[in-house]
């Protein structure tokens, strides 16, 4: 037992003085760890633009009324040309970097969005534009910016965590069988990309969810502003994404681009179960004072304060290493990741401690964001999971650095 708790207690300080480190590192080589004035005025516009729609009442929206998403919200980011963002121009996007997709997935965060934005702009678009053929791109990326289409993703398949050798979902003659869980937005989803185990390895596959041989069911989930999905495919025709054989090392490097900015989103998340839980801090007071001004509070906000500050350097780094195409991503990733996961879930559950009993109470806001946070740390993986990765690559930039 002695022996399991110092093991523990060893990853544990190795994770926090590997991402310390890194910062270090960042500020030493003199990368850019800032955003652009034009990056900038992106992310006030879309501050802007969801406080005006409404903010979190959209996710309540959705809650209350048991829909899969907010269809009005979702139709005016697609009309602001959101999806096309990192889209070439050649296929009618955009064509920006992933710079400006993290500022829109801070804000998204931050109003808890409940649109199909992230399985359908971080993931699905990405391995199209990255491992897509030409056919491919030329037929769907054009109507992923014009919102006619919606994508996602499935890998996980099972309650345990999906690797290379135990995918069951197969294909054969060019034909989909099997059982994906937790996909999300499926239900509004016209396309999808698989992760199926095939005669040469794994393969990423495209396949249409409106075909006859897909089954679509919803799952039930801690956050119901976001909806997960179980589809079920039998004989399901489907096309061939980039190489056969090389769908795992494809569907890592998706997953770690994913994962920066999915911590954007929970940097955003915890920002603002930050400012919810000092603006309350302010204004309540008990004992004729404000409860802001007792030290148990004030040690709380303070908390608070230190795990955003932390997650958002080490998601700047992520910002850094996706955007320059930086053979560190995978480090930088799980640096992100780990951190960013880490601050959502002390800064939502700290709000609902600030608040006191009000916190605890559906009135009160803070739920959404204690929801979103448990389901964001595992949407990806777990954050064991990621802690492994950073451990890993850490070892491996030691390992260099010695040789």
């Amino acid at each position: 037992m002695r022996v399991c708790l110092l093991n523990c207690f060893k990853l544990y300080v190795l994770i926090w003085l590997g991402i310390i480190s890194l910062n270090f590192k960042l500020y030493n080589n003199n990368m850019n760890l800032d955003f652009s004035d034009d990056q900038k005025f992106l992310q006030d516009e879309a501050k802007k633009f969801f406080d005006k729609e409404g903010g979190l009442t959209n996710a309540r929206a959705v809650m209350d009324n048991a829909l899969e998403h907010d269809e009005e919200l979702w139709q005016k980011i697609v009309e602001l040309g959101w999806t096309g963002i990192r889209v070439p121009e050649a296929y009618e996007g955009l064509g920006l970097g992933h710079l400006e997709l993290c500022v829109i997935a801070e804000e998204l965060g931050r109003s808890l969005a409940p649109v199909p934005f992230s399985s359908s702009v971080y993931f699905f678009t990405e391995a199209l534009i990255k491992f897509g053929s030409e056919e491919i791109k030329s037929e769907l990326l054009p109507k992923v910016v014009s919102g006619e289409v919606v994508g996602t993703y499935g890998i996980a398949e099972d309650m345990h965590q999906a690797t290379e050798s135990n995918l069951n979902v197969s294909i054969t003659a060019e034909k989909i069988n099997g059982i994906k869980i937790a996909v999300p937005d499926a239900g509004v989803a016209s396309q999808m990309i698989v992760v199926v185990k095939s005669n040469t390895g794994t393969d990423l596959r495209l396949v249409d969810l409106d075909d006859a041989s897909v089954t679509v069911t919803q799952q039930k989930n801690l956050d119901t502003s976001r909806a997960f999905f179980k589809v079920e495919f039998k004989d399901t025709p489907s096309k061939l994404i980039g190489e056969s054989g090389k769908g795992w090392t494809y569907i890592q490097h998706l997953l770690d681009q994913a994962a920066v900015l999915f911590a954007f989103e929970q940097v955003g998340g915890s920002q603002a179960a930050l400012d919810m839980a000092k603006a309350y801090s302010m204004e309540r007071f008990a004992f004729g004072r404000q409860i802001g001004s007792y030290q148990a509070i004030k040690h709380k906000l303070a908390d608070m304060y230190i795990a955003v500050t932390l997650a958002k350097s080490n998601c700047y780094y992520g910002a850094w290493a996706l955007s320059s195409e930086s053979a560190e991503l995978p480090l930088a990733a799980a640096t992100a990741r780990v951190s960013a996961t880490k601050a959502f879930q002390l800064c939502s559950k700290e709000n609902i401690q600030t608040h006191g009993g009000n916190g605890f109470t559906w009135e009160y806001d803070c739920h959404l964001f204690y929801k979103r946070s448990k389901v964001l740390s595992v949407l990806l993986g777990s954050e064991a999971t990621w802690k492994e990765k950073l451990v890993t690559n850490l070892e491996k930039t030691n390992t260099l650095a010695k040789g």
